[in-house]
């Protein structure tokens, strides 16, 4: 009898490694810095901007409206946010063939959140090496208090993140009337700490994690790259043999490359790979490894370059290609949507007019003998502007158009419901007949929009 197989008692899983990125300074460095302030400064200031006395963007789901500048948009409309969502799909898989993760590397979310919250550990508990022997020193006052500056600077900023986020659905200024005078409500203050408890877990413990294992795009990254797609990688062909070497010495002599094994793109990798290794789906593009090396070959005297943004082509000494059919396809197919996107939004019709019949009854006769329908229209206006509006019946013969007043009055994105009642002469019509209501501007504006309707009848005998 075989003697059973040894069971292997140790953890399936290792523990992760946290990641302290080595602070450096340079070209790509300078514009990652510049990607923060502005997409930063764009989230937090959007809410304040006003907009023809109100917000000028403001998801009012409530209301079931959404403002975007000088456009209003109602669920009618949910067909462009589709359209806009292929778009955005669409120009990630162009972007990504094109220019590989660059969005990754500069404009991701989890980047430039990540990036602020790792500024605030710098200011709160020193550069990297002081952040790795804070970790593994004991608990002392120095710790407790520099633990306790971080902790209440992450806490405060990403509370001040859900405040903002939520103020895209519930008008900022009044938000901020809610938060300071503690009236917020149920859902308000939910979706306030839901959303800040999201970023301070995300960007402030989980950071690189999200993109490694949670973030889809970096599943399937792989199958939008070719050999001419931008990417970061090590020049192995100069660099090896790696080694140390005195800054005065000709790498040559020894045998050795240009990359002198300090490890400092390492370091500097916030995901925590060796670049030197080859492409690798952890890396998100963001060049911190370029700026550490090429400061490095400054202090050696040495051509910038070993670690640089390349293509697969250019790397095997082949020429590469911008135009190839994948980035001319993407880009076609993207300025066709867009295209087409713009002349949507710009054409669609601002008024909008349903009318509705009333099911009550199907019609009713008046003790003159006149036969009347009832029904009840509903005027929304997509516009900023107010409009006077009048209706008018098409296709009904000697039709009398009975409403509580002349005209009706709609304000800028509002939506509303008055009722009507239609009458003609008994005989005039048998059965049921296809009518039109037409509703026309009475204020200069030309604006004209018609919806079809039934007329109901006895039919004749």
């Amino acid at each position: 009898m075989k003697p059973p197989l040894p069971i292997d008692t140790g953890s399936l899983y290792e523990a992760q490694r946290k990641i302290h990125p080595r602070e450096v300074s340079g070209r790509f460095n300078n514009l990652r810095v510049i990607a923060v302030i502005a997409l930063l400064g764009l989230f937090y200031v959007m809410p304040w901007v006003q907009w023809g006395g109100r917000q000028a963007l403001l998801f009012d789901l409530p209301a079931r409206k959404f403002y975007v500048f000088g456009l209003t948009f109602f669920p009618q409309d949910f067909f462009l946010l589709t359209w806009l969502l292929i778009i955005a799909a669409l120009s990630l898989f162009f972007f990504t063939a094109l220019a590989g993760r660059l969005w990754c590397g500069y404009a991701c979310p989890q980047t430039v959140w990540t990036e602020i919250f790792v500024w605030m550990e710098r200011l709160a508990e020193g550069k990297r090496q002081q952040r790795m022997k804070l970790d593994k020193a004991s608990w002392s006052f120095e710790k407790i208090w520099r633990r306790t500056a971080k902790q209440a600077m992450w806490i405060s900023f990403a509370l001040f993140t859900g405040y903002t986020f939520v103020g895209y659905f519930t008008a900022i200024r009044e938000l901020t009337t809610h938060v300071t005078t503690w009236t917020l409500g149920g859902w308000e203050a939910f979706w306030i700490l839901f959303y800040g408890f999201a970023t301070y877990g995300n960007a402030g413990y989980m950071r690189e994690q999200v993109c490694k294992y949670m973030c889809p795009y970096a599943r399937f990254q792989g199958a939008m790259f070719d050999r001419d797609t931008l990417i970061i990688a090590y020049d192995t062909e100069r660099g090896e043999p790696r080694g140390s070497r005195p800054r005065n010495v000709d790498p040559k002599t020894r045998g050795l490359g240009d990359c002198i094994d300090c490890t400092l793109c390492v370091q500097a990798c916030p995901t925590g790979i060796d670049i030197r290794k080859g492409l690798q789906l952890e890396c998100i593009a963001c060049a911190a490894c370029i700026d550490a090396c090429d400061a490095v070959m400054d202090q050696m005297g040495y051509p910038h370059g070993l670690v640089k943004y390349t293509t697969q082509n250019a790397t095997d000494h082949k020429p590469a290609h911008i135009l190839r059919p994948r980035t001319i396809i993407y880009g076609s197919l993207l300025a066709l949507l867009i295209g087409g996107f713009t002349f949507a939004v710009a054409s669609r019709d601002l008024l909008e007019l349903d009318v509705l019949r009333d099911r009550n009854a199907l019609y009713r006769t008046l003790d003159d003998g006149r036969i009347e329908n009832v029904y009840t229209v509903r005027l929304v206006n997509k516009d900023t502007a107010a409009h006077e509006m009048t209706l008018r019946v098409a296709g009904l013969r000697d039709a009398e158009l009975d409403m509580d007043a002349a005209s009706v009055r709609i304000e800028g994105g509002a939506v509303v419901s008055v009722p009507m009642r239609l009458r003609v002469p008994a005989g005039t019509v048998s059965g049921s007949v296809n009518i039109e209501i037409v509703a026309e501007a009475v204020d200069g504006s030309a604006h004209s929009v018609v919806s079809q309707a039934r007329f109901l009848a006895p039919s004749s005998p």
